[in-house]
């Protein structure tokens, strides 16, 4: 790290030491006073004058140089043990941090990063969800995490228990980059069992978080850092979620950041479908069936790392199902031709060809025409 670098972390963490003093006022600040010295150097009337400094707040700034000493030796020793774990510390204005964290409301100053931040990861979409996932919940997860993989996507996540924790790990196993947003430092890893998949993340990607070394992941961590996993995310996919459930909190997160939010729907009855159906009942939220649904959505986006083929689920067909899409076509067929040729009557093959539709592999057209997806 450079002296400049560090001078302006030391600086960073004063002024974010200061009670009342968030990411956001900091921000205001610094785009007022254009260094962080010149802060520090303010009188009263023109601190003051910052949107969202009072002059109370204003009075501790000034006041703050005293504890600079204390600060600057916190900080070094932090960076001595950031080094010990072979990770680094990256602020809001240095170049490698990520672009579109950078233009959320309240982006983290500081970000403690494990692994490697890389140009694919501004290509990256978040998949969250519920802890207690059902086993639909858990294949659902697993399959749009590799296919997302498979397009040379990253996958970020919390490193939660159950669908945080499936997607990343199908990220790994497909071969692909996943990063986990996490609600403690570094040097806290939770859940505990995820000790083994924490250090596969920072090998294959990396784990990062805007707290400092020793935090522990105290309850109210969690809804500012699922800012930061769609903050980092071009889009959100909810899997499964109950209404209250953090997985909404990131979805919301990702509305109020203008990125795409995408959900997979459930079943009436369950739960962990709550979330994500109402999501798709209020139009909050895209649909999704396959990875295909979210690459069309963001094709222009992600143009410059998806490749052709996006692969549809493994699904089951009866024997019914299996007649129809050996007569079916990219070509669109009316419903008398595909009667005929399937020898099953128009009324059974409207009920099959709908079952078709919900699981993704047909379309249907105007004049009552199909065609596979």
């Amino acid at each position: 790290m450079t002296e400049d670098k560090l001078q302006n972390l030391i600086f960073i963490n004063l002024l974010l030491s200061i009670e009342g003093i968030g990411p956001h006022k900091l921000l205001n600040l610094y785009a007022k006073f254009k260094s962080f010295e010149a802060i520090l150097n303010a009188d009263l009337i023109s601190l003051s004058k910052t949107e969202g400094i009072s002059e109370i707040l204003a009075k501790k700034i000034i006041n703050s140089s005293a504890e600079l000493p204390s600060v600057k030796e916190k900080t070094l020793s932090e960076l001595d043990r950031l080094d010990e774990l072979n990770a680094k510390v990256i602020t809001f204005w240095d170049e490698e941090y990520p672009k579109l964290l950078k233009t959320i409301f309240s982006p983290p100053p500081v970000l403690y990063v494990l692994g490697e931040l890389t140009g694919q990861d501004e290509y990256a979409i978040a998949i969250v969800g519920t802890r207690r996932a059902t086993n639909y919940g858990k294949w659902a997860a697993e399959f749009l995490a590799r296919s997302l993989a498979e397009q040379n996507i990253t996958v970020v996540s919390g490193m939660a228990r159950g669908i945080d924790s499936i997607a990343h790990k199908a990220v790994l196993k497909a071969g692909g980059r996943t990063v986990a947003v996490t609600g403690s430092g570094l040097d806290v890893i939770y859940p505990p069992e995820n000790k083994k998949l924490f250090a596969e993340i920072s090998e294959n990607g990396a784990v990062i978080t805007e707290y400092p070394l020793g935090t522990k992941p105290d309850a109210q961590n969690f809804p500012k850092r699922n800012r930061i996993i769609s903050g980092l995310s071009l889009g959100t996919v909810v899997v499964e979620t109950r209404l209250n459930g953090g997985a909404i909190q990131t979805a919301n997160f990702a509305l109020d950041q203008n990125r795409e939010v995408f959900a997979v729907p459930g079943n009436l009855n369950v739960p962990q479908s709550e979330g994500t159906n109402t999501l798709i009942k209020k139009g909050e939220a895209k649909l999704v069936m396959d990875a295909s649904d979210i690459l069309d959505e963001l094709e222009i986006k992600l143009k410059p790392v998806i490749g052709k083929n996006i692969p549809k689920p493994s699904v089951e067909l009866n024997l019914f199902e299996e007649k129809i899409m050996g007569v079916l076509s990219n070509e669109p067929k009316q419903i008398d031709n595909i009667s005929a040729q399937s020898g099953i009557n128009t009324a059974e093959c409207l009920v099959h060809l709908l079952s078709l539709e919900f699981k993704g592999l047909v379309k249907q057209l105007p004049g009552k025409n199909f065609m596979i997806i």
